[in-house]
């Protein structure tokens, strides 16, 4: 691996706002690629993303910034994926650059809802990327408190230790403290699941339930977790580290969560539709929980929280009632 990699990012979102911040205290060029031309135009002339993290400001001569990917592509040796899942496979359809021979970190929180699969598999299964070149980049971390630089915790995850922990060299400064790991399923799949459980927490909240019953529900929705991987992933892990328990807790809490915030609005009567035109902001959890009730369907873990979300945003089921029949099943 070479001493001093390009290292690029991919998406115009807050995530990926706060990981090109993060990556310019270390870096001396930073790849981002984005969309939004408008975008694009506003941070080289205004040196800051006009609709993320607005309070971050960039020194624009140490951003290789474009809206051709694979012109960003073709110079990067790592590249860390920062779009949502939703609607990764179409972007990542605009490649005409191979990518097989690159190191790619998902630091996507999700599903792909087209082969159902979460990004670290996707790469694997659909671009052939080598299983030791794949890795995730998972909290507890917020891209609000990274723009406000209070202390943050990164787990990087990738089977080859010493990408794992370049990568957290890049990453890491006086407000950013990364840890490695060798679990890349099993963090990554927590990070998709505890969107989830966000979710079911902000229905809570919105329903009226108060913290006893947010305790009780986050204490249930770890042990789920915890079952749920094993399932898909069986090896030696402690669920109670920051990097599952950890990022649970803040997404779960936080008001800076949209995902917590969805569901809040779900609780208050929304529908899905309306709750997604106001926020105006993806929440990975609506398009997570379809595909991993899904995929549970075949690997038989218990989830009533997951169970209790699905009915709620994809079948139309009422929160209040809903939330009845999950109160009498927690424990």
């Amino acid at each position: 691996m070479k001493k001093n990699i390009h290292v690029a990012v991919f998406g115009g979102g807050s995530w990926a706002t706060a990981i090109v911040k993060m990556l310019s205290e270390n870096v001396e060029k930073v790849g981002w690629y984005m969309r939004n031309t408008a975008a694009i135009e506003y941070i080289n002339e205004h040196n800051h993303n006009p609709n993320y993290l607005t309070s971050v400001e960039f020194k624009t001569d140490q951003l290789i910034i474009s809206d051709d990917i694979n012109a960003i592509a073709s110079n990067a040796d790592l590249i860390i994926l920062a779009i949502p899942s939703a609607f990764l496979n179409k972007e990542l359809s605009k490649l005409t650059t191979s990518i097989q021979d690159k190191i790619l970190f998902s630091a996507i929180k999700g599903i792909v809802p087209e082969t159902g699969l979460i990004v670290g598999e996707h790469l694997h299964e659909t671009y052939h990327i080598p299983l030791e070149n794949i890795g995730v980049i998972t909290g507890p971390c917020h891209a609000e408190e990274v723009a406000m630089e209070r202390l943050s915790y990164l787990t990087i995850a990738c089977q080859d230790e010493e990408k794992a922990s370049q990568l957290a060299n890049c990453l890491s400064s006086d407000y950013i403290l990364c840890k490695t790991s060798d679990d890349i399923i099993g963090t990554e799949y927590a990070a998709m699941l505890k969107n989830i459980y966000a979710i079911a927490a902000g229905i809570a909240h919105g329903l009226g339930y108060g913290d006893n019953y947010q305790a009780v529900l986050m204490s249930n929705a770890i042990r789920e977790m915890k079952q749920y991987i094993k399932k898909v992933h069986k090896m030696k892990r402690n669920i109670n580290n920051s990097a599952y328990l950890g990022d649970l807790l803040v997404t779960g809490y936080s008001t800076f969560s949209r995902n917590r915030m969805f569901g809040n609005m779900i609780g208050k009567g929304y529908t899905v539709k309306a709750a997604m035109m106001e926020m105006k902001m993806v929440a990975e959890g609506y398009y997570a929980v379809k595909s991993a009730f899904e995929l549970n369907q075949k690997n038989g873990a218990t989830t009533p929280i997951i169970d209790t979300v699905y009915h709620i945003v994809y079948k139309g089921g009422s929160p209040k009632k809903c939330f009845k029949n999950l109160s009498e099943q927690l424990d």
